[in-house]
């Protein structure tokens, strides 16, 4: 018989360990990286800030949608109060009533003043004008989170559409302004139509202002708490309720420098520019032509300015 004999099997023989992969080159044909292959399929980044010629040329053609949307935010701001649309003009005209008691009543301010109801009413008009453009434009952007992170439309269109509510619901009451002069014996003038561009000199004030607190209140929405108090202050200085003119003549003490920053200061230029068009006893003629100017030169470094201040962050809109 055969016997078996248990012995272990043979070892393998020791081979040395295979090495580690390295990295393999792999050759990478010109032109298929990820930045040529978007710009082959016309890819852009989402988001992303166009040039400032593009940025305006995609505003204008969404000035369609600028004039609904403001139309629309009109028309729904009264919308559950009885009276509707009537609050549009009462709203002015009851502030104007109470700065008249408080101001032309008990402190006096109209002495020396003439046609001084039309005069309030004039100053209260176009300065609730400015300060609502303001106040919506400094929540354009954090306000309507929402919208801008839904849609992508240039985002100036939201501050600029705001401002062009507020021009609309001015309208109105430059409407009542007419029905008040007649009745305190203001009689029309040709010198009415200078209201056209004092109007679109203040708009144009207004929109930029309004784009740069738009930027400052989507960074920073505290903002928007502060700004009624700043803007309160900003209407005591701007001479709403009284005469600037007869505020430097009857102090005479004051700093040259403060009589010239209350007489350049941009809402007051508006406000007596507007004053100086529709009131009769404030003839254009006594008007100094660099007021024009001044006036001119403060809308088209707010407009301007704030346009393209507003435009350099326009990516960072909605995020965060």
């Amino acid at each position: 018989m055969s016997q078996v004999l248990d012995t272990p099997p043979p070892k393998a023989p020791a081979t040395a360990p295979d090495p580690a992969p390295g990295p393999t080159a792999v050759a990478t044909p010109a032109g298929t990286g990820l930045a040529a292959l978007a710009a082959r399929h016309g890819l852009t980044v989402s988001g992303a800030r166009p040039t400032l010629p593009e940025y305006v040329r995609r505003l204008w053609a969404r000035r369609h949608f600028i004039g609904a949307f403001a139309t629309a935010k009109l028309t729904s701001q009264y919308s559950q109060a009885k009276l509707g649309q009537v609050w549009q003009v009462m709203t002015p005209l009851l502030n104007a009533a109470v700065y008249y008691f408080v101001f032309g009543v008990l402190l006096q301010t109209k002495k020396g003043v003439p046609d001084y109801i039309p005069f309030l009413v004039t100053g209260v008009f176009i300065w609730t004008f400015t300060q609502s453009s303001i106040l919506a434009g400094t929540r354009a952007i954090s306000g309507n989170l929402g919208l801008v992170r839904a849609l992508h439309f240039p985002r100036a269109a939201l501050p600029i559409s705001f401002c062009l509510q507020q021009l609309q619901q001015l309208l109105f009451s430059m409407a009542a302004l007419v029905v008040i002069l007649l009745a305190f014996g203001v009689p029309p003038a040709v010198s009415w139509v200078l209201a056209v561009p004092v109007l679109v000199l203040q708009f144009t004030f207004n929109a930029g202002i309004s784009m740069i607190m738009a930027r400052v209140g989507a960074k920073t929405p505290d903002i928007a708490q502060l700004m009624p108090f700043v803007l309160r202050t900003w209407m005591y200085m701007s001479g709403v309720m009284w005469s600037i003119d007869h505020l430097v003549s009857a102090h005479g003490s004051l700093p040259s420098w403060v009589a010239t920053a209350l007489q350049a200061n941009p809402a007051a230029l508006y406000i007596d520019l507007m004053r100086f068009a529709l009131i009769d006893s404030f003839h254009a003629s006594q008007l100094p032509p660099h007021v024009w100017a001044i006036a001119t030169g403060w809308a088209l470094l707010a407009g301007i300015g704030g346009f393209i201040y507003f435009w350099k962050a326009e990516e960072t809109y909605g995020r965060g």
